[in-house]
């Protein structure tokens, strides 16, 4: 029986990262952030935090971001998340970096959310978020919760 060639280590990555999106996401046709309240709690108690009660925008934000990206990008922000170990020399963003957090512009942050790693440049493991196009509150919260990671305590 011939041996099967072993895939490459960037197509491996990129099918435990679509595995993971499809597992937290759901393979719905029809992909809309899931009904207000039904988040999970804030990412990390010592983390962001926005004061008030949450609105729908906050915990759908907060659901996404438990569920969808700190997958890669950890529920701390630091990049270390489980799947992280398996995009090889690929690493996700250290959110809580004050140099990375001074270099980038919300309006860039929310274009790197919406089109993904492959549509601003960067690496194609990171898909892209386009159903938040017609949510800009939970894209605004997005935000928020990636910029309070390079606050410090």
């Amino acid at each position: 029986m011939p041996r099967r060639a072993r895939q490459p280590l960037w197509m491996r990555s990129l099918l435990y990262i679509a595995l993971a999106v499809v597992a937290t996401t759901g393979c719905e046709k029809n992909n809309k952030p899931p009904p207000p309240g039904s988040g999970p709690p804030h990412p990390t108690e010592s983390g962001p935090s926005h004061g008030g009660p949450a609105s729908g925008g906050i915990a759908t934000a907060r659901q996404i971001f438990a569920g969808t990206c700190s997958t890669c990008h950890g529920m701390d922000g630091t990049g270390n998340g489980p799947a992280a170990a398996s995009l090889g020399p690929v690493h996700p963003r250290n959110y809580t970096d004050p140099a990375w957090q001074a270099s980038i512009t919300d309006d860039q942050i929310k274009e790197i959310i919406l089109k993904g790693g492959a549509g601003v440049g960067k690496s194609p493991a990171m898909p892209g978020q386009p159903q938040l196009k017609d949510h800009p509150e939970v894209l605004d919260e997005l935000v928020q919760i990636i910029r309070g990671f390079g606050k410090h305590p």
